[in-house]
């Protein structure tokens, strides 16, 4: 199941991307509030915007605008709009995306070609493991997709590694749709329980709201825990509820492929400027086809680096590196930038590490200071001379490190309304 544009030469799906971008610009002229104003602000006239080059011309949107101007940007009467959903949250005050019923078959159809990218097909049986309410776009997209693919479901929800087993063992599912960390749970119950994982039927997940993978895309200390123990294929899937569309890796896992009938990728850096080929820059979207909300050079935060050569997998659109985090996340210490991802992953390597949460803040002199909270089974110095070792390996930097209690940092973790567990806490 591979759109026939995927397979396309660069030139052609830059061309067909261009027709999509002069019907878009058309459609916000006639019917958004918020990109009439850009263009009447800014005095762009739509049609001198032919190349993609040219959407240079337009000021990028930023999550402050789409909160700040929420309701500006829907282009739909309220009896048009099928869905509510809203975003995380994870860096300031949650975004209401309105979906129309065409919206609803769009975000089937991108999950519907984004599993398949990753070898599912309609004979498999999809176990779901995250939620499809409290107003959480994921776990709806994940449905419809499954349904327009034919495939099976199996609708757990999140958590319970008991439940998750006994619909393992009674309905035999291929694949999952899982938190990666998750499935250590997983592993650590059957373990407990005399359930022997690698004689299941599952072949393989689909992993979300964790990296699996190093920049290099070879697995990271947390998808080696898994894959050590249970040999099963692990797949990232890459999207926002913004964006509507996922960026998911084929049987090849060399990044995350682009739909172009779906969206338009641009890779900026600090002045909104292109990257050059091969390096990191915020990613940047505009989406095509979205009825209810379409999004005009939005700013993810999300950091990035594109793969434009062809895969071995037929598809010619670019592959998406790992996302080595979030541009607002970014933390400098003692002259070294990081990214909250690699201090998770450093952490992840510790089997006595029970949970965890990253505190940043800034010193009396201003400048950033990291607190590690750690909850452990047992602590004792040795532990936290070997973290602290890990550390300074790792990251090359050394900051501060605390012990605390695993039902403090839960709680932490997984505040009143929170859909997903919150391992960074920004103070500054």
């Amino acid at each position: 199941m591979i759109p026939n544009i995927e397979t396309k030469s660069t030139t052609e799906i830059q061309h067909f991307q261009e027709k999509k971008l002069t019907a878009l610009l058309v459609y916000l002229q006639e019917k958004s509030t918020y990109y009439k104003s850009v263009f009447k602000q800014h005095n762009i006239d739509i049609t001198s915007i032919n190349k993609l080059s040219d959407l240079a011309k337009i000021p990028v949107t930023t999550k402050d605008d789409l909160q700040l101007y929420n309701d500006d940007f829907i282009c739909v009467p309220k009896n048009k709009i099928a869905d509510y959903v809203t975003t995380s949250g994870t860096l300031g005050k949650p975004v209401t995306v309105a979906l129309s019923d065409a919206d609803l078959d769009r975000l089937a159809y991108n999950e519907a070609i984004s599993f398949a990218c990753a070898g599912v097909g309609k004979e498999d049986i999809v176990q779901l493991m995250t939620t499809m309410d409290r107003r959480f776009m994921a776990g709806l997209a994940y449905f419809l997709g499954i349904r327009k693919l034919g495939a099976s479901i199996i609708r757990v929800g999140a958590g319970i590694p008991e439940l998750q087993w006994d619909s393992i063992l009674k309905f035999n599912p291929t694949y999952l749709i899982s938190v990666p960390s998750f499935l250590l749970k997983l592993i650590a119950y059957a373990e407990a329980n005399n359930i022997d994982y690698n004689a299941s039927s599952v072949k393989g997940v689909i992993c979300i709201g964790e990296s699996l993978r190093e920049k290099d895309f070879s697995l990271n200390l947390l998808a080696n825990k898994i894959t050590s123990k249970w040999k099963i294929d692990l797949f990232s899937t890459y999207a926002s509820t913004e964006m509507s569309t996922a960026f998911t890796e084929c049987e090849q896992q060399q990044g995350g492929h682009h739909h172009p009938e779906l969206i338009i990728v641009e890779i900026l850096d600090t002045a909104n400027n292109p990257v050059k080929d091969g390096e990191y820059g915020e990613l940047t979207i505009t989406t095509l086809g979205v009825e209810a909300m379409p999004l005009l050079r939005f700013k993810t935060g999300d950091m990035v680096k594109a793969h434009t050569e062809s895969c071995s997998c037929r598809r010619n659109t670019l592959r998406l590196s790992p996302v080595i985090g979030r541009k607002k996340q970014m933390v400098k210490y003692k002259g070294t930038t990081l990214y909250p991802p690699a201090i998770y992953d450093m952490l992840n390597d510790f089997d006595t590490i029970e949970n965890y949460i990253i505190e940043i803040s800034h010193n009396t002199i201003g400048t950033d200071e990291i607190l590690i909270k750690i909850g452990a089974k047992e602590t004792s110095q040795e532990l936290l001379n070997q973290i602290k070792d890990h550390c300074r390996a790792k990251l090359r930097v050394l900051p501060i490190i605390e012990f605390h209690n695993i039902d403090e940092i839960n709680k932490l973790k997984l505040p009143k309304m929170s859909r997903k567990p919150i391992l960074f806490i920004d103070k500054r």
